[in-house]
């Protein structure tokens, strides 16, 4: 039958999941970083995922699909409720879990401690804190770095802050657009490069699009790129 029913954008989707917490008839999964329409019954082509969606990946058609079942929606509902864990507000990043590290053994040589130096160049770092028109943005290489990856990611100074201007935040907790100060920042000045270090967790994808923006809406051509840090401290690779 020929009906109203959800179209994801694919390749507009950045995995946020706020449209996976507005279905209501869980029609809608991550995976692999994207919004799915898992099953054709189980959505009603009401579109209250529609609102939710921060980049307009989300549209309503009318296509011939499957007709929406209502009883199979309620019993996956319940099987959904007794498997699942509930996350606060949905978000994975705030699932409680603990982290146990294989430890490695060395060779007892020195008591010493080693001392590691700092990489960070300029002060302030937070996004939201720095100037726009801060001398050490010209000519620099920036990292745009979610605030947890410098204590998921152990040897981040040396890895990623080395050489380069650091400045951090939350896209989850700071209500805040960065891409507004990205953008003044890319305009005034001459960024040779960014970097961004983010969180696997999906919210953590907003400190991305931001530099996306920031980068379009500078007008200028600036070399990006950008890593994922795990939750258990190691990299995703490309």
């Amino acid at each position: 039958m020929k009906r109203k029913i959800v179209k994801i954008h694919e390749e507009k989707c950045n995995g946020c999941g706020l449209c996976v917490n507005a279905c209501h008839e869980g029609a809608l999964e991550l995976i692999n970083g994207k919004a799915v329409l898992i099953s054709d019954s189980y959505c009603d082509g009401l579109g209250d995922c529609l609102p939710e969606c921060p980049v307009d990946a989300i549209e309503i058609i009318e296509r011939d699909a499957e007709e929406f079942d209502k009883e199979l929606v309620e019993k996956r509902m319940k099987e959904k409720k007794l498997s699942t864990e509930p996350l606060p507000c949905g978000c994975p990043g705030h699932h409680a879990k603990e982290i146990k590290h294989n430890k490695v053994d060395t060779p007892a040589v020195s008591t010493e401690k080693v001392k590691i130096a700092s990489e960070l160049r300029q002060w302030p770092v937070q996004i939201k804190l720095v100037s726009p028109n801060a001398p050490y943005f010209n000519g620099a290489h920036i990292l745009v770095a979610a605030d947890c990856t410098a204590f998921a990611y152990a040897n981040i100074h040396q890895d990623f802050m080395k050489g380069r201007i650091t400045i951090i935040g939350c896209p989850k907790l700071d209500d805040i657009d960065y891409s507004e100060k990205l953008t003044a920042i890319l305009k005034n000045n001459d960024v040779k490069s960014i970097t961004v270090l983010r969180m696997e967790v999906p919210c953590c994808t907003g400190i991305v699009n931001a530099v996306k923006t920031a980068i379009i809406n500078s007008g200028k051509m600036i070399p990006w790129g950008y890593k994922i840090v795990t939750s258990e401290g190691s990299l995703i690779e490309d």
